[in-house]
């Protein structure tokens, strides 16, 4: 036993020090073991350098993570292994609990200053804190060169898997074949582990009562080498039982990854496949379609034959003219194919959508499709209608003030955001009613929207409208003052551009505002608007209800609607942008022709373009007529449908349609924004004229407001002062309002309670809802400046 107990060093580090000379099974190299048999991981407070250099598989050590506001930088055990970075509280809970894992090939490294490393990867990031810049180096090499492995290794991956052609009906016995097979695997080499262990045991049990019987000296000496022997076997044995054990607890806990990951590429195939054979049956059609068409003559035939045939040909063409749109959740997926409209003169649909005929007339300079781009807002007016007076253009630049802004949110996760007391130095100066006012930009799509003959093509350019409200909220990221109680905002521009404007806050908790547009060209539009929101620490969440209504004179056309969801993110660590994500179903209540409109929410994982917009125009027989598309923060374009089939049913279970359109045509384009907008809170050319002085206004205007002037001329402390006193003012008279509503109730009196001044509250015909009309009285008070009526807020 001396030989034994001689290569076993007396205790575990012998042991360790046999076992890391004995080849990993797993992967055939020596393994990095750790330097520090004590667990600590170094002799620093963030563990040293770590255990291996860098450049080899495994790479283990110390680090410093962000945690939440609370613990702040946590002390954690990382090891970076396979291009996966995981991380445990220990190193004893390698053996069973990994607090989580980030992929380096799709991981991005970042580093802050001289010890900090920020990985992310989609929806998920770390920020690290090294003890020394020497060894935050240390670890950003072993990152980027086990990323740059991880990537090649996912290529090589790809490239092999893309020489694979099996059937389809074969997928699922490829999908559950391998893993069927390897979970057998892993059950024998649990049960050779458990084999090995006993019989090792009983075997050193045997020869150690061997050793102790008489026998003669030769015999002895025999026994005892094979007893070291033995023990060499077992060691050896055991080395094999580590290295089965990590590769079974590995294999388990990748088990699943790997399942969904086969899972996800399947479907991907399957999708491909079935667009690939969407696309080759609407060829073949359009091909028998142009050799067997009767009417056509034989140069025209010709010339569409080899349309097709170069389409076939020359892919990358076609490639460039195909939009591929997601499945919304309430209409079914569908793909739009870009034709020739010169070879479709005999499908069955035209411009109107209303009769048989002529899909060539998409191709006229219209009137109301013709959309001249204009670069500005001022180029935006009619030739007829020029402005009476020069707007201004520009505003003092934003201050630069230094905020904590952890130490004023700390307190406001889960409240209504309109009962946080904000800081201007959060907002912009401008009220919650001004930017409401600020959908009315892009006015010109509804004056165009009335020269419509068609439902259907009017539907197009409300659909246009109802995006292009989105288009400042881009880089807003401030917010609005909370308007009081009663305040209005009037935006008279009927002899500049046609139409005018009034908001007021109706109701203060919740916070409601009214809206009423009435314009001399054709249309009207009112809407009440009431603002939730909650502030979840990572992000905050906006939801406006309410439903917007827009009429048109002429025609009678009533369309309804209501805004999407907007979530700025990165309200704590980072910087902060928004995003749109929901869906928009507007319907024209005379007609009953509809427009579903989807804003695809921001994913890192996605191909698609950010900020995308989809959508539909269908009639009241569900006979969809035209395709939108777009971004909410640029443009968005109409194609005109003149042929619709069914495809294959998708992986989620929809029916697939693709859709044959003409090109298609832009209908709105958002206006650059005006020279040194960063400086002036990215405000665009018609917010820079909405708190602009202007006289005759009601003594409510928030043109008037005392706290939002002071902001916008660069005076925040003063502005927070005179912020606060408004909002004082404004809790005064609310608390003499319920002071005289218990009063009336002791004295058995009703009470009314706040009413608003210029609207009143009405049941909508259309929706049943509850909602605040304009009642009429503001633009003969203006006439006849009779503000007595008025309630001192400021």
């Amino acid at each position: 036993m001396g030989k034994a107990a001689a290569l076993c060093g007396g205790g575990t580090r012998g042991l360790v020090s046999l076992l890391s000379a004995v080849p990993c099974l797993a992967c055939h190299e020596l393994p990095a073991m750790s330097a520090d048999p004590g667990g600590r991981g170094g002799g620093g407070p963030a563990g040293g350098p770590p255990a291996a250099p860098p450049g080899s598989d495994t790479y283990k050590g110390w680090l410093f993570k962000w945690t939440n506001y609370l613990k702040g930088y946590q002390r954690r055990w990382f090891v970076l292994s396979n291009g996966l970075l995981s991380y445990y509280r220990t190193q004893a809970e390698m053996a069973h609990t990994c607090r989580g894992t980030i992929n380096l090939s799709t991981a991005h490294i970042d580093t802050e200053d001289s010890c900090n490393i920020v990985l992310s990867n989609g929806g998920r990031t770390y920020h690290l804190k090294a003890n020394s810049e020497v060894e935050r180096q240390r670890w950003v090499t072993a990152l980027e060169l086990a990323k740059a492995k991880a990537i090649r290794m996912r290529n090589n991956q790809s490239d092999d898997s893309g020489d694979e052609e099996p059937a389809s009906q074969s997928d699922k016995s490829e999908l559950h074949g391998p893993l069927k097979t390897l979970s057998s695997k892993l059950e024998d080499l649990s049960t050779c582990n458990e084999l090995i262990a006993k019989h090792g045991a009983a075997l050193q049990r045997s020869l150690s009562e061997l050793e102790n019987l008489r026998l003669p000296a030769d015999s002895g000496e025999k026994i005892k080498a094979v007893n070291e022997r033995a023990t060499l076997f077992r060691i050896t044995s055991n080395a094999m039982i580590n290295a089965c054990r990590d590769f079974l607890d590995l294999a388990e806990s990748h088990s699943r990854k790997w399942q969904r990951l086969l899972q996800h590429e399947r479907e991907q195939r399957i999708r491909l496949e079935e667009t690939i054979e969407q696309l080759a049956k609407q060829h073949n059609s359009l091909e028998r379609a142009c050799r067997g068409a009767p009417g056509l003559a034989p140069a025209t035939a010709s010339s569409a034959t080899g349309s097709v045939q170069s389409a076939k040909g020359e892919a990358s063409d076609e490639d460039e003219e195909t939009e591929y749109f997601d499945a919304m959740e309430d209409a079914p997926a569908f793909i739009t194919v870009t034709a020739d409209p010169k070879h479709h003169r005999r499908s069955g649909s035209n411009l109107s959508g209303a009769s048989e005929g002529h899909p060539e007339d998409w191709n006229l300079e219209d009137s109301v499709f013709e959309s001249s781009n204009q670069s500005s807002y001022n180029e935006s007016m009619g030739r007829d209608l020029l402005p009476r007076k020069r707007r201004r253009t520009r505003i003092p630049d934003k201050p630069n003030y230094s905020l904590n802004l952890w130490s004023i949110m700390k307190n406001c996760i889960g409240k209504e955001l309109s009962k946080i007391p904000m800081p201007v130095n959060f907002n912009e100066p401008l009220s919650m009613l001004q930017r409401l006012t600020e959908d009315l930009e892009y006015h010109e799509l509804l004056d165009k929207a009335v020269k419509c003959e068609s439902s259907t093509e009017q539907m197009c350019f409300v659909a246009a409208f109802s995006v292009s409200s989105y288009s400042t909220t881009v880089h807003r990221t401030a917010k609005p003052f909370n308007p009081l109680l009663g305040e209005t905002f009037e935006l008279d521009r009927l002899e500049e551009l046609g139409f005018r404007s009034l908001c007021e806050q109706v109701s203060h908790h919740p916070p409601a505002a009214a809206h009423h547009v009435y314009s001399r060209r054709g249309w009207t539009l009112w809407q009440e608007i009431t603002i939730a929101s909650k502030f979840r620490g990572k992000y905050l969440s906006i939801m406006p209800l309410g439903a917007i209504h827009l009429e048109f004179h002429s025609s009678g056309n009533h369309y309804v609607w209501r805004k999407v969801t907007s979530t700025v993110h990165n309200i704590i660590v980072g910087k902060l942008w928004i995003d749109q994500s929901g869906e928009i179903e507007i319907v024209n209540h005379k007609s009953k022709d509809k427009c579903q409109l989807k804003f695809t929410p921001y994913s890192y994982f996605s191909r698609d373009v950010p900020r995308k917009v989809t959508g539909v125009v269908s009639d009241a027989d569900g006979k969809a007529h035209y395709v939108m598309s777009g971004t909410w923060d640029e443009k968005m374009e109409c194609s005109k449908i003149i042929h619709s089939s069914h495809g294959s049913t998708s992986t989620e279970g929809k029916q697939k349609t693709v859709y044959q359109t003409l090109s298609p045509k832009v209908l709105w384009r958002k206006y650059p924004l005006p020279e040194n907008a960063e400086n002036m809170y990215f405000f665009s050319e018609l917010a820079l004229t909405l708190n602009e002085p202007e006289e005759r206004v009601a003594p409510t205007d928030s043109r008037l407001r005392p706290d939002q002037r002071l902001m916008e001329s660069g005076r925040w402390d003063e502005a927070n002062v005179e912020k606060q006193r408004l909002e004082e003012k404004q809790r005064a008279v609310r608390r003499r309002r319920e002071a005289e509503a218990v009063e009336a109730l002791e004295e058995g009196k009703d009470y009314e309670g706040y009413t608003p001044l210029w609207f009143e509250r009405k049941v909508d015909a259309l929706t049943g809802e509850l909602l605040c009309v304009y009642k009429g009285g503001y633009w003969e008070a203006k006439d006849r400046q009779d503000w007595s009526m008025c309630p001192d807020i400021f």
